[in-house]
């Protein structure tokens, strides 16, 4: 509702589609600035307090809007500044949301959860369009607005009333810059997480042009009122509802890999269909697009629930949502420009070659068959430090040692297992990894790589260290002369210059 307001409220001003389509751009944009801070707020907070709070910012910010709306006080560059202030609230809401499903969902039922929270947001996508075109005609964008702040004020009545278990808190929190530092480490060294953001890049970059530039068609090729636009935009969130009939009988017959091709592929008829064909012959496509859109995302947002460990869930998710947000974004952007300067049928047919595109590449760049299937429960296999003494908290860097003895005809393949346990190092904690040779002992290699400090370094140790992670130092040290390994610690010491 408060999408069709806002789109709406532009088009009676004559705004040039460009302005239109940064609507969403405002709405999306805050994702690029604070999705990883946001990520990192729901892991080291109590996330139903920090929901809370932010929900009764939105409120304020949504009561504001409304009331400027209906004094006539609002032009539409404030109107895209009350829509980045609102934008601001969902991007530092949007990763604890998603962290907080594992929380009460089941592993097994992570998929359909999640094809059940994209229902839920594209059953509002149908419905909520409809009445909002509808109360614009009636009332106008001030009344949508209002409904909105008190949509916000539902939300904060349901988190109060919902009974979290009590959450320890940390004896000590982690620093926010070194958080997030972690946060981005584990996805630069996670591969299946990566290839998850990369395919969310890939498909909603070009999709984004359909919701962009719906309302410019709706008004001046299809000639439709603010409810007419309302019925467009249900009719995609209609296919979302209708996908999710769908969508568990579909995984059982085909692979991830092959709905996302098909989903690419069916959703690029839309944009066609709505540069060439009247409103009427258009709507079935319309909800095809709809469809694709749930099983491509509830696909993805799935995979990565199932491949983020506990303690970096929100960062993680934080960074799929600022890929997934970000690619809408300046994808609205432009194909925005795009219509602006070589038409609107240049920028349909493009978004639609594209898609296209997407689809082939499943083939070059599917998602990694171990997505969703390792194990992130927690390894106790790292050997306990022997300690002298007790290092300080912060006392750091710590640099870790491993020594392998591993005979020479078996060195290659060590070399070889060891870049998964380069990768399990640094998306745990660890830095300025590097594998050492001995000169004087051929069968003799060192690890070395550093933690930020002694607490984090700990953190690694007992809490991020995963089952998977251990079984590629298994099979690196399976290489060795008497499969062990001698780890060595360091802390250390500042010298005066």
């Amino acid at each position: 509702m408060q999408s069709v307001a806002a789109q709406w409220f532009l088009v009676e001003r004559h705004s040039s589609d460009v302005i239109v389509a940064l609507v969403q751009t405002a709405s999306l944009g805050p994702t690029l600035l604070f999705g990883l801070f946001a990520g990192a707020l729901a892991d080291l907070f109590d996330r139903r307090r920090l929901l809370i709070v932010l929900q009764t910012y939105a409120v304020l910010v949504a009561l504001a809007l409304a009331v400027l709306t209906y004094l006539g006080r609002l032009s539409p560059t404030a109107l895209l500044m009350f829509t980045v202030a609102i934008g601001c609230a969902s991007a530092l809401t949007a990763p604890a949301w998603q962290a907080i499903q594992p929380e009460v969902v089941p592993r097994e039922q992570i998929t359909a959860a999640a094809t059940l929270g994209s229902v839920s947001g594209n059953a509002a996508r149908a419905i909520g369009p409809a009445i909002g075109g509808v109360i614009v005609g009636l009332s106008g964008p001030a009344a949508v607005f209002a409904i909105n702040a008190v949509s916000f004020a539902g939300i904060i009545v349901a988190l109060v009333a919902w009974k979290r278990p009590t959450q320890l808190a940390p004896t000590e929190r982690e620093h926010f810059g070194q958080a997030m530092i972690t946060g981005l480490m584990f996805v630069r060294n996670g591969p299946n997480i990566r290839r998850i953001l990369l395919r969310a890049a890939l498909f909603l970059f070009p999709a984004s042009a359909v919701f962009a530039l719906l309302p410019v068609v709706a008004a001046h090729r299809w000639h439709l009122s603010a409810s007419g636009y309302g019925v467009a935009l249900g009719a995609i969130g209609l296919g979302a509802v209708l996908a999710a009939v769908v969508a568990a009988r579909l995984r059982q017959r085909v692979s991830d890999n092959v709905l996302l091709a098909a989903s690419a592929a069916a959703y690029a008829l839309a944009p066609v269909a709505v540069v060439w064909l009247p409103f009427a012959a258009a709507t079935p496509f319309l909800v095809l697009s709809g469809m694709a859109w749930l099983i491509t995302l509830a696909t993805l947002n799935a995979a990565a629930q199932l491949s983020l460990p506990r303690w970096v869930m929100a960062r993680g998710l934080a960074v799929y949502l600022l890929v997934a947000t970000g690619s809408q974004a300046i994808g609205s952007y432009v194909w925005g420009a795009i219509a602006t300067r070589a038409g609107l049928h240049v920028a349909m047919l493009g978004s639609a070659v594209v898609l296209g595109l997407v689809a082939l590449s499943v083939v070059v760049l599917p998602l990694r068959p171990t997505t969703g299937t390792l194990s992130v429960d927690v390894s106790s296999a790292w050997p306990t430090p022997t300690l002298v003494f007790e290092p300080c908290p912060d006392d750091g860097p710590v640099l870790v040692t491993v020594r392998y003895q591993v005979p020479s005809e078996r060195l290659n393949e060590f070399v070889e297992a060891m870049q998964a346990v380069r990768r399990s190092r640094l998306r745990t904690g660890g830095h300025s990894w590097r594998l050492y040779h001995s000169v004087g002992e051929p069968d003799t290699l060192l690890e070395r790589f550093t933690v930020a400090s002694w607490t984090e370094f700990e953190r690694q140790r007992t809490l991020r260290w995963l089952e998977f992670d251990s079984e590629g130092v298994n099979k690196a040290i399976g290489y060795t002369v008497d499969c062990a390994r001698q780890h060595e610690y360091f802390v250390a010491v500042r010298v005066r210059q």
